[in-house]
């Protein structure tokens, strides 16, 4: 399997670069949006791998064809796994701070949850309920954090598969897509929006509110001779990241509508103006 092509990047591809290219490929390939649940799974699975710099180089060492690499312990455990380890502890009676180091558990469980763009503000409680492989019902409470963006995953420790007994459980990834809320679109940490203003208004200057996902009243100076289809800036309103802390910017695009005039007044006072810009 081709990690690479999978999420369509090249070999040589920065973190930066396969961080958007799984959150394209998650969100093309989602089940909830009609997509194919096998391909999403190759497009997590090629994902996890990549982004973790030691499994990416054990990964594309195996890839080239090359011999096998320099082994020191933590290596040798990888690639004969945790059943030497077994072998070795019985003959010997073993290394407890390896057996603590090494010890297995049960597989990871992955659920996928539409959180409200609204939601990335505040952050949300849920309460999930789901089967475990076994087809016991499980049911816990997940805190999501603000600022999660679409591709990130809220761990528990320990709600995982618990299927091979005397083993600790794995744990329960559950998968962010971020919805779009109506008139507003996600570009990373930040959002766009686009408002119909009066060629009038634009002329002549204005003010427009907008209110924002945040639930906060934005108010975006028009100045005046502003053309249509220009963008303008707020910053510090856009989405927050829960890592660093900082904060993305809302963009506004105005569009220029022509009002219908019907009052014959209202006429005159326009075709005035006109003739006085064109003097």
């Amino acid at each position: 399997m081709d990690y690479y092509s999978i999420l369509g990047v090249p070999k040589d591809a920065s973190d930066k670069d396969l961080k958007s290219a799984y959150k394209k490929a998650s969100m093309q390939h989602h089940p909830d949006r009609g997509g194919n649940e096998e391909t999403f799974k190759q497009i997590n699975e090629a994902y996890s791998t990549l982004k973790d710099p030691h499994k990416r180089g054990m990964y594309d060492h195996q890839q080239n064809g090359g011999g096998q690499p320099r082994m020191n312990a933590n290596s040798f455990e990888q690639n004969f796994g945790a059943g030497f380890e077994d072998i070795f502890s019985s003959m010997f009676g073993g290394n407890p701070h390896m057996q603590q180091r090494r010890q297995r558990r049960n597989r990871d469980i992955q659920l996928h949850y539409k959180l409200n763009l609204e939601d990335c503000f505040t952050g949300k409680m849920l309460n999930l309920q789901y089967t475990l492989p076994s087809g016991r019902q499980e049911q816990v409470e997940v805190r999501i954090p603000a600022g999660v963006q679409s591709g990130d995953n809220v761990r528990i420790d320990g709600w995982g598969d618990d299927s091979i007994p005397n083993i600790p459980r794995g744990n329960l990834l559950v998968n962010i897509s971020v919805m779009k809320s109506k008139g507003w679109d996600v570009h990373g940490l930040d959002l766009l929006y686009s408002v119909n203003v009066s060629v009038i208004d634009l002329i002549l200057g204005c003010h427009v509110i907008i209110n924002s996902p945040e639930r906060k009243m934005v108010n975006v100076k028009i100045p005046k001779g502003t053309n249509p289809e220009t963008t303008f800036s707020i910053n510090g309103y856009g989405l927050p990241d829960n890592r660093s802390g900082r904060r993305g910017s809302i963009f506004v695009k105005v569009k220029g509508v022509t009002p219908t005039v019907t009052d014959e007044i209202l006429e005159h006072q326009i075709k005035a103006l006109k003739e006085k810009i064109e003097k």
